[in-house]
Order: C-alpha cells, then sequence, then structure tokens
C-alpha cells in the first residue's frame, strides 16, 4: 500500500526490515545502543559486528541517547547503507500525552537526520510497540502522522516506507494509514 504526500512516496509493506534496498533503515534502539533484542539484534545479525562496534563508540562519545534522540551508523552488510538508531518511549514510564510526544520526537528527528544526510529513502519499523509496550494502534497514528506532516514539507526524502514485521502489525498499521 502507497500513498504519495508531497514530493515523496509513503508505504506500507510486511516483512523483514533488514532485507529493504532503502538508504537508512530505523533501529529502535535502547538508550546505550547495546543491540541485544528485537529490531536492533536482527539489524545487527545481518548487518555484521561492524554495526555494534560503531554503535559503541558512538555512545563512549556522547553518552547514553535520550527518548526521541536519533543517530546514525554505516548499514555493515545491510542492503541500506545506513541505519539510523532512535530511542522511542516505554509505556508506561510517564503519562500517555507524553508518551505521544517522544514517539513523534523519535520519528522527526528520524527524518530531519536523513534529511541532513541528503537521503532518499528510510524505512521504519513501529517504534516502542515491542517490549517496550507502546499500544500499537496508538503509535501507527502517530508515526504515520508524524511522517505525512513532515513529507508536506520541503524534504530530500523521496520514500519512506513503514515495513511490519507481522500480519497483525501490518494490518494495524493499514488501518491507520487508510485515515491520513
Amino acid at each position: 500500500m502507497k500513498n504519495a504526500f508531497g514530493k515523496a512516496t509513503l508505504e506500507l509493506t510486511r516483512g523483514d526490515i533488514t532485507g529493504l534496498a532503502v538508504d537508512a533503515i530505523v533501529n529502535a534502539a535502547n538508550k546505550y545502543l547495546a543491540h541485544g533484542g528485537g529490531v536492533a539484534l536482527a539489524i545487527v545479525r545481518k548487518g555484521g559486528p561492524a554495526i555494534q562496534l560503531e554503535s559503541i563508540a558512538l555512545i563512549a562519545k556522547r553518552g547514553p541517547l535520550a527518548t526521541g534522540d536519533a543517530v546514525m551508523t554505516g548499514g555493515g552488510m545491510l542492503r541500506a547503507k545506513f541505519v539510523i538508531h532512535t530511542v522511542g518511549p516505554v509505556w508506561g514510564e510517564q503519562s500517555e500525552e507524553k508518551s505521544d510526544t517522544l514517539l513523534r520526537r523519535a520519528v522527526r528527528n528520524c527524518l530531519t537526520l536523513a534529511g541532513e544526510k541528503e537521503l532518499k529513502s528510510i524505512a521504519f519499523p513501529a517504534i516502542s510497540t515491542g517490549i517496550y509496550g507502546f499500544p500499537i494502534e496508538r503509535a501507527a497514528r502517530l508515526m504515520l502522522g508524524e511522517t505525512a506532516g513532515h513529507l508536506a514539507d520541503e524534504t530530500n526524502l523521496e520514500r519512506v516506507v513503514f515495513c511490519l514485521y507481522d500480519e497483525k502489525s501490518y494490518r494495524v498499521f493499514e488501518e491507520a494509514f487508510q485515515g491520513l
């Protein structure tokens, strides 16, 4: 499923984000960029140890990431040239309104970083909806809405993909996508 927003295409796909041919994929990371589970582990397994080593060097230089921050490493052996790591909110650690703001901030910072690096394409997973417990219906609306708003402005991005691993997640994002 895809649609034009501004000069870019926003699309949904189901599958493994690590295999996408885009300039950057987004990693739903923890604040220390210790890629030990979920999407982060899948990225490092497929992309190789260079991603984790570069992440360690980034954290040593700048310290832990705050929720909503986004940083970039190389993509190692992935088809994507880069990985943009962002920390999404943990559901229940703050108010629902604050969680919403932090998730939107994470998406916006990833899109902004991609633009600063003059990337043309980026792919997102469903940030914070796994072990961080963010309700997926809420995340889908927030993430897609933030992205559509960003693409309506001037941007270098030509293609933004939301890659959902399972059918249930895809269907939730599909419903939110139709409401844009």
